[in-house]
């Protein structure tokens, strides 16, 4: 189970970029408006709000845009009325797409993202036609190398076997090492109980949040086919309706290189 999908390293790499960056808080925000709105506005309380606020603070989000979103789900300031939705389709050479949204407007929403697939050579689907491919796990993140707050002291390094066997009691579904992460995979319903069990331990986690990982993929072979899927995938991340998104496409490094995006 390790890894989540292509598209999940793919964005990891591209986030770097302005676009994406202003596109990311966005959605950082709407999530915190959210998780405030439906359990309150103490993330001590509320653990979605909580772990939407751990990982904004990850992504670069400043403090005052996370006060403020968390003002207005809870009330301070009023709150949009949004309304969770999923939806399902294929993309050009027949890979799965799942997307995880939150509107205020869902005729927009919808007319927009079935508009993107029908551009880029894909079309949108009906309720259940590929999310049973998407399975829903908890995912919990760990920096590998912890920095000091007093720089006269050493870093702090964390190895897989230290995390491995303090998440054990927890029963995993899986832990990993990423680049310079380490990951926890658990079940949705253990997610908030591993990840403050291990906490508990001394291990502060980085980012804790439900997301979905592919249980199968589809290779795509030809460069113009891999072209319109990135496409397609970076549209769909732009929306600012659109939360999450998730494919299980699988392009070859060699392919890779021949896309032009």
């Amino acid at each position: 189970m390790s890894g989540h999908s292509k598209w999940a390293n793919i964005k990891h790499k591209k986030a770097k970029t302005d676009a994406l960056r202003g596109a990311n808080f966005a959605k950082f925000s709407r999530e915190i408006i959210i998780a405030a709105k439906m359990g309150g506005g103490d993330p001590a309380g509320n653990f979605r709000l909580r772990t939407a606020i751990d990982k904004a603070k990850a992504g670069g989000l400043p403090n005052d845009n996370i006060k403020r979103a968390i003002e207005k789900g809870a009330g301070g300031a009023g709150g949009d009325n949004y309304e969770e939705l999923t939806y399902e389709g294929y993309s050009a050479g027949g890979a799965a797409i799942f997307i995880e949204a939150a509107t205020d407007n869902r005729n927009r929403t919808a007319g927009d993202i079935r508009s993107y697939f029908t551009k880029f050579g894909g079309n949108l689907g009906a309720d259940g036609c590929v999310g049973w491919i998407f399975e829903p796990v908890g995912v919990i993140t760990f920096d590998k190398v912890i920095e000091p707050e007093n720089k006269k002291e050493k870093a702090k390094v964390i190895e897989l076997d230290e995390i491995l066997e303090a998440s054990l009691e927890f029963e995993p579904k899986d832990v990993y090492e990423e680049d310079d992460e380490i990951k926890v995979v658990t079940t949705t319903e253990n997610l908030q109980m591993t990840t403050e069990g291990l906490e508990k331990l001394g291990y502060k986690a980085k980012t804790a949040e439900n997301t979905r990982i592919p249980s199968n993929s589809t290779e795509i072979t030809d460069p113009e086919t891999a072209r319109k899927v990135l496409l397609l995938m970076e549209k769909l991340e732009e929306h600012d309706d659109v939360q999450n998104v998730y494919s299980n496409f699988d392009i070859d490094d060699e392919i890779m290189e021949k896309v032009n995006i």
